[in-house]
């Protein structure tokens, strides 16, 4: 997964993940946090990229192991303090999380196994969750829509009997 450079909002060390995941909520961060957990610090692990929409995490990567998600995720957690940057990026240049489903993490995920925060995981899912309507009220508006509906009902019955003819079935019901 590439990531574009970015602005770097802010370089510090943590005492825990928490407060990277508020300050992304915080600030509606579109970017990512480029984390390095203590072991890392130590020699040892590697950093993760975490990547933010509007302040909510939806990818995660672990680019040594070349783990995405929920891996990813494992190969951060841990005890102790952790080297964190966060960048802001232009939406349209960060990696479309549609596009790449092993990187794809629930909203919740990152503040539940890197933070053991579950307030903050509930925010971000309410977060998450206040974005998804304008997408629910395009499907809405097409149901609403009875003569759209009909004629992909229509159609899907039209390929049903077409089908069902083609291989026989209305000769092996009447048996």
């Amino acid at each position: 997964m590439d990531v574009p450079p970015g602005r770097l909002v802010r370089s510090r060390v943590q005492c825990d993940a928490s407060a990277v995941l508020r300050e992304a909520l915080d600030t509606s961060l579109t970017g990512y946090a480029a984390l390095e957990p203590r072991d890392a610090l130590l020699g040892g692990g590697g950093r993760g990229l975490l990547v933010f929409r509007d302040g909510v995490p939806t990818m995660a990567y672990h680019p040594d192991s070349g783990a995405g998600g929920a891996a990813a995720l494992a190969k951060l957690a841990g005890p102790g303090p952790c080297r964190a940057e966060l960048h802001a990026v232009d939406a349209a240049a960060l990696p479309d999380a549609d596009g790449a489903a092993e990187f794809r993490v629930p909203p919740g995920m990152p503040a539940e196994r890197l933070a053991g925060a579950p307030e903050l995981a509930a925010r971000a899912r309410r977060l998450a969750t206040e974005e998804a309507p304008e997408t629910d009220s395009a499907v809405l508006a097409f149901l609403e829509d009875e003569r759209k509906v009909e004629a992909i009902r229509e159609n899907a019955r039209e390929e049903a009997e077409r089908r069902a003819e083609e291989w026989g079935f209305d000769d092996a019901l009447a048996e």
